[in-house]
């Protein structure tokens, strides 16, 4: 198990959303994040530190405004043989330097509110309800709706967008099982279908049952029973023509991501 620890000086949404963006980057991964907000003192420093586990694989992610505090995570961590990041200190120094001015170093002052922070917000959170199929009823209100078989990226693609302010809905699909019928009630212009090469889906695969300690040995992660799978996934794209079809072998998150907001010619784009 890698642990990643977040600490922020507020609540700790925007180091836990600059974490979880990297992380998309590295598929199959077991990571687990901790994270501690309203860190104001020495002793909210000492305490956050304490909790590092130091017998398992540990990185520190912080953003602290407040320089003492900064420098003070900076100096017990190198004590201490951990690895930590700083995201918001070279951030800070770089735009004092540009802007000619010093920062106000007010925790929490990134996170007034506005009609954009809120509309992002309602978009995750829409998309978390709607993730895996869940929740079919509300398909018809997703601004994109992924489909695609199991390990294809359609969870990560899902947060990715709706951190850019969309609501998506992902609907998987298994052979021998229908998709809800309120996929067929859905705008085919909103409906992107995620296709992937065989090995690659299973190398996926079979990087995902080691890593929950399961032998990949059974039918989920055989090439034959793969190759079959993605095979009724096109026939099914195939009738759905006005459907978005994108292949995602050995692309990034924001690749995919840059390639469906693309196809989809601006229609709903947001930013």
């Amino acid at each position: 198990m890698n642990h990643v620890y977040l600490l922020s000086d507020a609540t700790g949404e925007t180091v836990e959303r600059v974490a979880r963006a990297a992380l998309t980057q590295f598929r199959d991964v077991d990571v687990r994040l901790h994270r501690t907000g309203q860190i104001r003192n020495r002793e909210d420093v000492i305490r956050a530190l304490d909790e590092v586990n130091t017998g398992e694989p540990s990185i520190i992610f912080y953003t602290l405004v407040n320089s003492e505090l900064a420098q003070l995570v900076r100096n017990e961590t190198e004590v201490r043989q951990l690895e930590a990041v700083d995201l918001i200190t070279p951030l800070l120094f770089k735009l004092a330097e540009f802007l000619e001015t010093r920062p106000q170093k007010l925790p929490g002052l990134q996170y007034e509110m506005n009609s954009e922070y809120y509309r992002r917000m309602e978009a995750v959170d829409f998309t978390v309800k709607q993730d895996d199929g869940q929740e079919p009823r509300n398909l018809h209100k997703a601004d994109i709706v992924l489909v695609g078989v199991s390990r294809s990226s359609k969870t990560p693609l899902s947060m990715y967008l709706a951190h850019k302010g969309y609501k998506v809905a992902n609907v998987p699909l298994v052979q021998g099982i229908d998709p809800p019928s309120e996929l067929e009630e859905v705008e085919p212009e909103r409906v992107v279908g995620l296709i992937i090469e065989t090995q690659r889906l299973v190398d996926i695969r079979c990087a995902r049952l080691r890593n929950l300690r399961q032998s990949p040995r059974g039918s989920y992660a055989d090439y034959r029973e793969v190759e079959e799978e993605l095979a009724h996934c096109r026939r099914y794209y195939r009738a759905h023509p006005k459907w978005i079809v994108i292949d995602v072998t050995n692309k990034s998150v924001e690749e995919s991501a840059a390639e469906i907001l693309s196809r989809l010619h601006g229609e709903i784009r947001h930013d």
